[in-house]
């Protein structure tokens, strides 16, 4: 990737995975479907079941080859999330709650302004954490270790 292309990189995304999203360009115009992954380095999102490709894929060790169809990437300025009140497309936009929380809300011309809750898909951890010790982890003893005292000195650096 070039610079100019990196300067036009999105850095505040308001399309997430897991969003209902409307197709607005393309060859599934006007097709609803799901967010299925975000590529933020390419600014494009896979939308699922939608945008289907043809791909040659050669057989190798352990796969069949043949021909196969899958998701190609949609650049985001191609789709917009859903209003979840009148299910028509609409542009997003951010809002502080009184109690300080951030939302997402519905704006545009014939929206109905509502706050377009979070998927409940980013709620679920791809890959869960490790729970076990492994062999390259330091030990709580001596991450819990006190290495440096103001008062009595030590632990400072000869200098």
């Amino acid at each position: 990737m070039g610079w100019k292309a990196a300067q036009k990189l999105i850095q505040n995304w308001r399309i997430l995975r897991g969003d209902n999203v409307m197709i607005i360009r393309g060859k599934d115009k006007g097709e609803t479907g799901v967010i299925k992954r975000v590529i933020r380095t390419q600014n494009r999102v896979i939308v699922e079941g939608k945008n289907l490709v043809k791909k040659h894929i050669k057989q190798g060790q352990g796969h069949e080859g043949g021909i196969f169809s899958v998701e190609a990437p949609l650049h985001v300025s191609n789709v917009q999330v859903l209003d979840p009140v009148t299910g028509k497309p609409c542009k997003v936009g951010i809002r502080y709650l009184e109690d300080g929380t951030k939302v997402r809300i519905s704006r545009g011309i014939g929206t109905s302004g509502s706050i377009i809750p979070r998927p409940e898909i980013l709620k679920i951890r791809k890959a869960p954490r490790p729970t076990i010790v492994g062999p390259k982890d330091t030990p709580m003893e001596v991450v819990l270790e006190r290495t440096y005292d103001a008062k009595a000195g030590k632990g400072m650096p000869e200098l």
